[in-house]
């Protein structure tokens, strides 16, 4: 099945990048797969985020939370900053500013480095704790901080983590099972990072995607949610393809594509116009030379067809 990645295989050797899987999907089918040993359950860091990006979708169609939610809402702690140079205090965050990364943090709270080393354990009460530096819903700044207060509120306002949440409603359905996702010091599940899937299990995800949530005739999440959580929703000033702006917790980037994507090369990217799937998963910091071996060597299999 590889003979068809010859060139992407023969690119991201050229260049040393260290990709370890890569399947492509059109129409549902599988066009062709890669694996430099064996496709097995990996960390996919960030990626984390877009799953709890469905479980949002969820929450809201069964009414149990809403985008103007707050985290005033669920959470009441002492100390939190109040409202100073006409900036609201976190208490006033919504579930929308968190799931576009607009909460006004220039500092983003709850960096890995900085999740390490915390000694406060109750991390809601850590991030509401710090003052806002400018107005929410304005300005993106990348945030695994405001993905970890969406896990929190989601499991305020169903009475589950967001794993457990998941578990019948999405993992099941999909085929995934025993799903590992590392929580936070109290069991909150991470919901920006910690999922541990394979990358022929992420494949089955962009491919729900793909088809608005419907999996063997089943609705799983939402439509509309898929739509706008794919679309973007806040303009972003990053190069190549991270200035392509953001949704909820999904990256748009090049060819009218989107992408759920996770640190060192975790790729999960959904090209509609062609009904394509294409699913990374690698140990590289040179992520934009990989989507560029997409663009380059991936893409033209798809017009082919």
């Amino acid at each position: 099945m590889s003979e068809q990645l010859k060139g992407f295989i023969h690119t991201i050797t050229e260049q040393q990048l260290n990709v370890f899987s890569i399947r492509i999907l059109q129409k549902g089918h599988l066009l062709a797969h890669w694996d430099r040993d064996k496709d097995q359950r990996r960390v996919q860091h960030s990626i984390s985020k877009s799953f709890t990006c469905m479980a949002v979708g969820l929450a809201l169609e069964e009414g149990l939370i809403h985008l103007d939610a707050t985290l005033g809402d669920y959470f009441s702690y002492d100390h939190v900053p109040v409202a100073q140079r006409n900036l609201p205090s976190p208490q006033e965050l919504r579930l929308r500013d968190l799931l576009r990364m607009t909460s006004g943090h220039d500092s983003p709270p709850l960096w890995a480095d900085e999740r390490a080393s915390l000694t406060e354990k109750d991390w809601a009460k850590y991030y509401m704790s710090l003052p806002l530096d400018r107005v929410p819903g304005e300005q993106f700044t990348y945030s695994s901080g405001d993905t970890f207060m969406i896990s929190a509120m989601l499991q305020a306002a169903t009475g589950q983590t967001v794993k457990d949440y998941l578990t019948p409603r999405l993992f099941d359905p999909l085929g995934i099972h025993d799903v590992e996702w590392e929580t936070s010091p109290l069991g909150v599940t991470l919901g920006c990072a910690g999922l541990w899937i394979s990358n022929e299990e992420l494949s089955r995800f962009g491919q729900l995607l793909l088809q608005e949530g419907l999996w063997e005739g089943t609705q799983l999440v939402p439509a509309d949610w898929i739509r706008q959580a794919t679309s973007q929703q806040i303009e972003t000033t990053g190069d190549g393809d991270w200035g392509k702006g953001y949704g909820y917790q999904f990256w748009m980037c090049s060819h009218d594509a989107y992408r759920a994507d996770g640190a060192y090369g975790q790729l999960c990217i959904v090209i509609p116009s062609k009904e394509a799937v294409i699913c990374i998963n690698s140990e590289e910091e040179n992520m934009q030379g990989i989507l560029n071996a997409v663009w380059n060597e991936v893409l033209p299999l798809y017009t082919k067809r």
